[in-house]
């Protein structure tokens, strides 16, 4: 391992490197509500997350569900949406973080502009992002 000036371990050859994946203001038109779904999301082999930008329409949800086995933490990038919970709702904003801990019940309802955010949690192998016809389901009367 080649060392630093400054004393501290440089990278192992062969060795991954950070890099920027996303700007996330390329990629979230609120004001479009052609696009809904997973906007991008996180593909690089041997990851041990997955992470999507998810767009919502206005009006559109994403239905109340329970993950099992994974906690999510979720951010929202642009608008609002209400956080649907066994004990209430909670009122989501751009910037909020919030984590959904696996076995706790939660649903998404897109505020009157739609809302963008950001999931991301451990990989399960096997899983994908669906297509963006898909994203159908996640509009007003969707399935």
């Amino acid at each position: 391992m080649a060392g630093r000036e400054d004393g501290s371990p440089g990278p192992a050859p062969g060795s991954p490197l950070p890099r920027v994946l996303c700007d996330t203001a390329d990629v979230l038109p609120l004001g479009d509500d052609g696009a809904a779904g997973a906007l991008w999301r996180l593909a690089e082999p041997g990851r041990q997350l997955d992470a999507n930008v998810v767009r919502v329409p206005a009006g559109g949800r994403v239905g109340t569900h329970t993950e099992p086995d994974l906690d999510v933490l979720l951010l929202v990038l642009d608008g609002e949406a209400s956080l649907v919970c066994s004990d209430g709702d909670r009122p989501l904003r751009q910037g909020l973080l919030t984590w959904l801990p696996h076995g706790a019940a939660r649903g998404v309802v897109a505020g009157p502009d739609g809302v963008a955010y950001l999931t991301v949690h451990r990989r399960r192998p096997g899983m994908r992002v669906q297509p963006s016809s898909a994203a159908d389901r996640l509009r007003p009367g969707g399935a």
